[in-house]
């Protein structure tokens, strides 16, 4: 089993960066893909970004140009720095390690002047 706890979200005004992190414990496997989600009030959880662990990412058409996914692998960790927020990335932000289903709980990120 993998346990998963994010931190870094917070309020930000528009056009703000915020970096969010995910450490991750437990069973971890050399190979393994890991994404950030996110779900907004009303609306279903979707992927922002994912990384393999031999480094390929991917990005939603919302999140390409403005965010950057990358890994600590020696401190377990995936961040997601977030640059030129909006309001609609206002949401919920999730990690999850694919290998063994498991889920952070939530950090919220809102975007508000």
């Amino acid at each position: 089993q993998v346990q998963l706890v994010e931190s870094g979200g917070g309020l930000v005004q528009p056009g703000g960066s915020l970096r969010l992190s995910c450490v991750a414990s437990g069973s971890i496997f050399r190979f393994y893909i890991m994404g950030w989600y996110r779900q907004a009030p009303g609306k279903q959880r979707e992927l922002v970004a994912s990384i393999t662990s031999g480094g390929s990412t991917n990005y939603s058409d919302s999140a390409k140009g403005r965010f950057t996914i990358s890994t600590n692998n020696a401190k377990n960790t995936v961040y997601l720095q977030m640059n030129s927020l909006k309001p609609e990335d206002t949401a919920v932000y999730y990690c999850y390690h694919s290998d063994s289903g498991s889920w952070g709980q939530g950090t919220q990120v809102t975007v508000s002047s």
